[in-house]
């Protein structure tokens, strides 16, 4: 270990590495498994919002590497064309620890003591405080940042990637 900055990493890939591990295997298929191991990965991060922004820091760590790889196996049992793998693995992959530390870790640098609730009502609080003709939807949307769950506003965003992957994908997945 040569600096604190490698420990955090590492320390935050063992957080990526207690998801997997409370991540369930629908049989349902695919879809299904990429959704589990998802809110799973975001859950964890949501217990350890230090670790949020961590996860892919570098991007060569042992759970981070497994996160894309297991996201890319399970896009490869969807049916999609081999060509898309790659590109829809890593937008999924990027999505789960990116939008995740977008959405958890802010609590974690406003400090210890501002709660999720004061964090939410300060940015709304600025938000109220724009131009509503240089910014109509921020102006108007203060109240639902006040009141929206974390986790709802996450699965939104996946299950819009996962409905554009299923429509996507060829209906006959190979084995």
């Amino acid at each position: 270990m040569t600096n604190k900055d490698e420990l955090v990493a590492l320390a935050a890939d063992q957080v990526l590495g207690h998801a997997f591990a409370a991540a369930p295997h629908p049989e349902e298929g695919a879809d299904a498994e990429l959704r589990a191991l998802a809110i799973a990965v975001f859950d964890a991060l949501d217990r350890h919002p230090w670790a949020a922004f961590h996860v892919n820091t570098p991007p060569t760590l042992a759970n981070a590497l497994h996160l894309l790889d297991r996201v890319g196996t399970l896009v490869a049992r969807t049916g999609l064309p081999a060509e898309q793998h790659f590109a829809v693995s890593t937008a999924i992959s990027y999505y789960i620890t990116g939008v995740s530390a977008q959405i958890v870790a802010p609590r974690a640098t406003a400090g210890a003591a501002t709660s999720r609730d004061a964090f939410l009502t300060q940015t709304a609080e600025s938000g109220e405080k724009l131009d509503p003709a240089d910014y109509p939807f921020l102006t108007r949307t203060t109240t639902e940042l006040r009141d929206h769950d974390d986790r709802d506003q996450f699965t939104t965003g996946l299950d819009l990637l996962l409905d554009g992957l299923s429509s996507t994908a060829d209906p006959r997945p190979s084995a």
